[in-house]
């Protein structure tokens, strides 16, 4: 390892230099926290605040529903200069009720909404307001989620397929819920950097997911909410963030702006505006997420049920599923984001059973909140899934990873690629999900075992403590605690009522206009960047020794066999997977005789189809250069354009499950679906041919098969040499 310079000494102008700006600095300092300050009391003063950069027009308002709840769909105004495009899907963003307020997902240019209209599609945004209606459940607003779909849907009856939906974070696991129960209302679905099965992990890494089983399960939940007078305040759970990571709360967030302060105070207050903009949700709201999903994992199982006895099973959903995590995500880490595929599925084959399309991407090194905040994400991973959604959709059943490559000067067509990257969507497999690392059986049962002291104890606080707590906190008490809360007195401290704060406004005007920088080669300057990178460094070995130390005592005390035992936790006993559908069986095998008797039937647009999927089946990948060429195509002939999307998404699925049924069958059935005339036959072959070879020339396989459909099509192998017709 390199060693670090050692400063030098400064001479006296050098030191009365640096110590002249380090005091400049800290006045600056405090007139942004002043700043700040000012600007949450003004955003708590608001209706309805949000941080988002778009003017929006209230569509509805979930506090008129049958059931209320405090949520909000709004249309967002185009910008001037976007065009927006009537016929393209809708885009709806919800944003996570997880402390924070609503509007992260556009507020800025560079965001999920940003990049919707920039692709011409109509974009909506699902939001909250601070306080909950009181006895709303998630249900409740995964109820008026539904009927805000239903809403867009409505307003849109000329686009080409249902609403892509974008959750982020904990808002993604509610949208699964609602796809879920009502999936018909769907388009593709965007999930990002949300957590879905919940106990996944890596050993070393990611130490959040043991805090439910070290605390002693959701009884403490349960106390929080009866202290707050059944109000979960959201204070706590920006806390719990902070905590992830001392090293950039206690010093990295504030240092970086006090060293910056001549530059760095504007994304500072912008970041600020939505990191500590506190929201409340109910007691039984909180309760609710974290026996069913955190401590108790049910989700993916299939093990939740609404009020009248629906299971929510993830299987149901039909709309292709976009999994969007990185490695950098501490939050929810690659394992929570994508191993409820694992969870639910037994084998690929499984998936495609069942008709789902799930995509997933993993970025290397962006954090939880860069996944839906960062411009550069948002310029690159959600530009493409935006500009590209309809590929998705057309994707047939399957997993499936989206990679990104730049597109360069030796792209083969690159007039097809709508951005600065090709997307390529390849097939993947369980094994491939298995290699990013997670729980053995062994790890599995420990968080079952958690899982199960979690309800003893929550049992244990109701029956013999909770009555006296609710009995001894009234909401005037439960208010004026929310107010203490540490993270509010950080903007209280600096607030209009702190009288001692007054003079730093005129103080920091006053050092703006004699303001005096230090030298970037003052040899101090380089001594502040050595004390700085000591405090991280000790900040972190501290972070990673609490982490070693309570990964152990979970496994320690969840891995005892006694422990174990006197829980019913079974030993050799499999992980909870989602329960097998006879019923569904029965309707795959009544499917899989459909489709054989279908094989025959049709005409060109299924020979078409179904030969250029078999050809693509060699490359084990869909480009989205292929399929700007179909949709090239479909708009050069009218004809063609009479088919609906959902009408081609339908045929492409057909034909896909007839090749994986009985390949051999379904290729030897070509030749009766085509026309009789050569020329029309020869058309359709150098139509297919020309989407083939849009992301590169047919090599190998692909190019035997090819040669293959040309047969089929009754051309000969000298069609196969033909170059494709421009």
């Amino acid at each position: 390892m390199a060693e670090r310079e050692t400063p030098r000494l400064p001479t006296a102008t050098a030191a009365a230099e640096y110590l002249t700006d380090a005091w400049q600095r800290s006045i600056l300092y405090l007139d942004v926290m002043r700043q700040r300050a000012a600007q949450y009391e003004a955003h708590a003063a608001e209706v309805a605040p949000n941080v988002l950069d778009y003017r929006a027009e209230l569509v509805a308002d979930g506090r008129k529903l049958a059931r209320p709840v405090n949520y909000l769909l709004a249309r967002i105004v185009p910008p001037e200069g976007v065009t927006i495009d009537q016929t393209k899907r809708p885009f709806v963003v919800v944003d996570p009720r997880a402390g924070h307020g609503p509007g992260i997902g556009g507020f800025k240019a560079d965001s999920e909404i940003g990049v919707a209209m920039k692709a011409g599609h109509p974009a909506y945004f699902i939001g909250f307001l601070p306080d909950p209606v009181p006895g709303q459940t998630i249900l409740d607003v995964a109820a008026a989620e539904a009927t805000f779909l239903e809403a867009v849907i409505a307003r849109h009856p000329e686009a080409e397929g249902r609403p892509c939906v974008i959750g982020n974070c904990q808002a993604g696991w509610a949208v699964m819920i609602v796809a879920a129960l009502r999936p018909e209302l769907f388009g593709p679905i965007i999930i990002a950097g949300t957590p879905l099965s919940y106990w996944a992990g890596v050993r070393g890494q990611y130490p959040m997911r043991y805090s439910g089983g070290l605390l002693g399960g959701s009884w403490l939940t349960a106390l929080t909410g009866d202290l707050g007078a059944g109000i979960f305040d959201g204070a706590d759970l920006v806390q719990n963030f902070e905590n992830q990571n001392p090293a950039n709360t206690l010093w990295t967030k504030q240092y970086n702006l006090w060293s910056k302060v001549d530059t760095e105070s504007e994304r500072y207050l912008e970041f600020e505006k939505w990191w500590n903009a506190h929201v409340l949700l109910n007691a039984e709201e909180m309760q609710w997420i974290v026996d069913e999903l955190f401590v108790g994992n049910h989700l993916a199982a299939g093990e939740i049920r609404t009020a009248d006895g629906t299971a929510i099973d993830l299987r149901s959903i039909r709309s292709p599923i976009v999994v969007f995590c990185s490695k950098g995500d501490n939050i929810t880490p690659p394992q929570q984001a994508l191993d409820w595929v694992l969870d639910v599925y037994d084998s690929e084959d499984e998936i495609r059973t069942w008709g789902q399309t799930i995509v997933y991407t993993v970025h290397e090194h962006v954090g939880h909140l860069g996944i839906f905040v960062s411009g550069g994400v948002a310029r690159k991973e959600h530009d493409e899934f935006a500009s590209n959604i309809d590929l998705i959709d057309m994707l047939p059943p399957g997993l499936y990873e989206a990679v990104l490559t730049p597109k360069g000067e030796a792209v083969d067509h690159p007039d097809l690629v709508t951005g600065e990257w090709v997307m390529r969507c390849e097939a993947r497999t369980l094994a491939d999900i298995r290699a990013m690392g997670g729980n053995d059986l062994a790890d599995e049962r420990k968080f079952e075992a958690a899982a199960r002291l979690s309800e003893i104890n929550l049992a244990l606080y109701r029956t013999f403590a909770q009555p006296a707590v609710r009995a001894m906190t009234s909401p005037t008490l439960a208010e004026a605690a929310r107010r203490l809360h540490p993270l509010r007195l950080s903007y209280e401290a600096f607030g209009s009522r702190n009288p001692w704060a007054a003079w730093i406004a005129a103080e920091a005007e006053r050092v703006r206009a004699q303001r005096a920088p230090a030298s970037e080669d003052n040899p101090l300057v380089a001594a502040q960047a050595m004390f700085s990178r000591a405090m991280v460094e000790g900040l972190d070995a501290w972070r990673q020794a609490a982490e070693r130390a309570s990964e152990e005592a979970f496994h320690a005390i969840y891995g005892a066999p006694a422990l174990q035992a006197a829980l019913g936790v079974e030993a050799g006993s499999r992980s909870r997977k989602a329960a097998k559908s006879k019923l569904h069986e029965a309707l795959v095998e009544r499917r899989t005789a459909e489709l054989r008797e279908a094989m025959p039937r049709g005409g060109i647009a299924e020979a078409l189809v179904r030969g250029l999927i078999w050809v693509g089946m060699a490359r084990n990948a869909a480009d989205e250069r292929g399929f700007a060429a179909i949709r090239r195509l479909r708009d050069a002939h009218p004809a063609s354009r009479q088919m609906s999307l959902d009408d081609f998404k339908a045929l492409v699925r057909a034909q896909y499950l007839m090749l994986v049924i009985d390949a051999e069958a379904a290729l030897r059935a070509i030749p009766a679906l085509m026309p009789p005339a050569i020329e029309d036959r020869r058309l359709a072959y150098e139509t297919l041919r020309k989407v083939v070879e849009a992301s590169g020339p047919a090599e190998g396989a692909a190019a035997e098969r090819l040669a293959r459909i040309a047969a089929l099509f009754g051309l000969g192998q000298e069609a196969a040499a033909r170059p494709a017709a421009s």
